[in-house]
């Protein structure tokens, strides 16, 4: 791998480690040119898959997009980043197993709410209340109402 601060390709890893429940490899890694370091990550990708969106249109999967909405749900939570990575890849594991080429936002934002609701329902509710679009308090309560058991109240 070249470095990407000198552009050498002599470089080495200097620690490698499984990551996001063993689905990842973290790799650290050292330029013997520069001494610059760097971190890489390895998963595997079983097929590229393009995203339909509401409006039509189409767009590359983007693993980071998908990443920062769910971390921007999970903000000032008590979930280790780990935990979050490994729901960002379960969400795309699920994606994946479908064997489609398009996917829809749609599904997306269900596999996630899903995922959510597992482990933070406070996220849960952050996150549908952007991917649903809520309007005023009365999309809040119906959509709390929907997800909570009646003998809670």
């Amino acid at each position: 791998m070249r470095c990407p601060y000198c552009n050498n390709p002599n470089t080495q890893v200097t620690d490698s480690r499984p990551v996001e429940n063993e689905t990842a490899t973290r790799r650290r890694r050292l330029c013997k040119t520069c001494g610059g370091k760097w971190t890489t990550y390895e998963r595997v990708q079983f097929q590229d898959f393009t995203v339909r969106k509401t409006s039509g249109t189409f767009q590359d999967f983007d693993r980071s997009k998908l990443r920062r909405s769910i971390t921007l749900a999970l903000r000032k939570r008590p979930l280790e980043r780990d935990k979050i990575d490994q729901l960002v890849s379960g969400v795309i594991r699920r994606l994946e197993q479908r064997g489609e080429k398009e996917i829809s936002t749609n599904l997306i934002g269900e596999y996630v709410m899903d995922s959510l609701a597992a482990i933070d329902q406070v996220a849960h509710i952050r996150f549908a209340s952007v991917y649903k679009d809520f309007q005023d308090t009365d999309d809040f309560v119906s959509f709390i109402t929907k997800i909570r058991p009646s003998n809670e109240y």
